[in-house]
C-alpha cells in the first residue's frame, strides 16, 4: 500500500502515528525522571513517554511532576528536533483529542478541519509561545489548542452583511506619525545608542514577536537566563528613553553624541568582558594534560 492511503487524514491522527513509532520498542524515546529530583514524587528511573503519559494521567493532582515534565519535553522541542515535538504533542494528546470532541459537536464543516486547528494552536504555543519561566507550562499549551479551535468555530458562525462594509474608507492606511510601530522605535533606539545593534533582533523577536527565548539565546551563544537579564535592562532603558521624549521626539545633537559615547562604552566593556572569557578558557584547556 502507498504511504498517502496509510497515511490519517485527521492532524490529531497522524501525530497519534508518528507518536507511536517514536516510542515503540526497542528504542522507545523516554526522559529520565531521576533528573527531575525527589520532590516531583516521579519514579526515579528512565521512563518511556507513554508510560510517563500514563502516569501523570493517573496522578492529576501532581502538579510538581507535570510542570517539570512539560518544562523539559518544551525546551527538547524547542532545541532538540522534530522528533521531540511529535513527542510533545503525543503526550498531549488525551487532552487534544477531548477538546476536538467538545468543539466538533454540531460543526457543519469536516471535522479534520477542527483537528488541524487544535494542533495548529497547540504548536504555535509549543514553538514560541509559552514562558518556561513561569508555573503551569502544559495548561499554556493546552490552552493555546483551545482558543485555536474556538476561534475555527466562532469563524464559522461570523458573517457580515454587505450593507455593513459600504462605509469601509478604501486605500491603505498609513502607521502613526512619528513612530507608531514598535518595530520603528526599537530601530530608533538602536541608532540612539540605546540599544545596541547586536540586541536588536533578539528584543524584537522576544518582546515583540513573543518568541521563545531559548532558541534565540542558543543561536546567539548565551543562556537563557542571560539573555532574560539583557532584555530586562533593554525594557528598563527603552521605558526611560520614552518617558523622556527621546523615541518620539527630536533629541538634541548633544543628547545624540552623549548616548552615541554610553553605546560605545558599553560595546567595549562587553568585547573585554569576552575576550577576558575567551582567554580564561585558553588558559584553562591549556592546563589540561592531554
Amino acid at each position: 500500500m502507498s504511504v498517502s492511503r496509510d497515511w490519517p487524514s485527521s492532524a490529531l491522527d497522524a501525530a497519534a502515528t508518528a507518536f507511536a513509532a517514536l516510542t515503540c520498542e526497542p528504542a522507545p524515546l523516554a526522559l529520565d525522571c531521576a533528573a527531575f529530583g525527589p520532590a516531583t514524587g516521579l519514579p526515579a528511573r528512565v521512563m518511556a513517554l507513554p508510560e510517563l503519559r500514563d502516569w501523570l494521567l493517573r496522578r492529576p493532582r501532581a502538579y510538581t511532576a507535570r510542570d517539570e515534565v512539560w518544562r523539559e519535553l518544551i525546551r527538547r522541542a524547542r532545541l532538540d528536533g522534530p522528533q521531540w515535538v511529535v513527542a510533545a504533542v503525543g503526550m498531549a494528546l488525551p487532552a487534544l483529542r477531548r477538546y476536538a470532541a467538545r468543539l466538533g459537536e454540531g460543526y457543519d464543516g469536516d471535522p479534520a478541519d477542527v483537528d488541524a486547528e487544535i494542533l495548529t494552536g497547540f504548536l504555535t504555543a509549543l514553538r514560541d509561545r509559552v514562558d518556561l519561566t513561569r508555573p503551569a507550562p502544559y495548561a499554556g499549551v493546552c490552552k493555546a489548542a483551545w482558543r485555536a479551535g474556538r476561534d475555527l468555530r466562532l469563524r464559522q458562525r461570523a458573517y457580515l452583511a454587505v450593507e455593513a462594509i459600504e462605509h469601509v474608507a478604501l486605500g491603505a492606511r498609513s502607521p502613526s506619525v512619528p513612530y507608531g510601530h514598535p518595530d520603528l522605535l526599537v530601530r530608533r533606539a538602536v541608532t540612539l545608542g540605546i540599544l545596541d545593534a547586536c540586541d536588536e533582533r533578539a528584543y524584537i523577536d522576544v518582546r515583540l514577536g513573543r518568541r521563545a527565548i531559548e532558541p534565540i539565546a542558543a543561536a546567539i551563544g548565551v543562556s537563557p537566563d542571560a539573555l532574560r537579564m539583557r532584555l530586562s535592562r533593554i525594557d528598563d532603558r527603552l521605558a526611560d528613553a520614552l518617558a523622556d521624549g527621546l523615541l518620539t521626539g527630536v533629541a538634541s545633537p548633544q543628547t545624540v553624541a552623549r548616548l552615541r559615547r554610553r553605546a560605545m562604552h558599553s560595546a567595549q566593556r562587553r568585547t573585554g568582558r569576552a575576550t577576558t572569557a575567551g582567554r580564561h578558557t585558553a588558559d584553562t584547556s591549556a592546563a589540561v594534560p592531554a
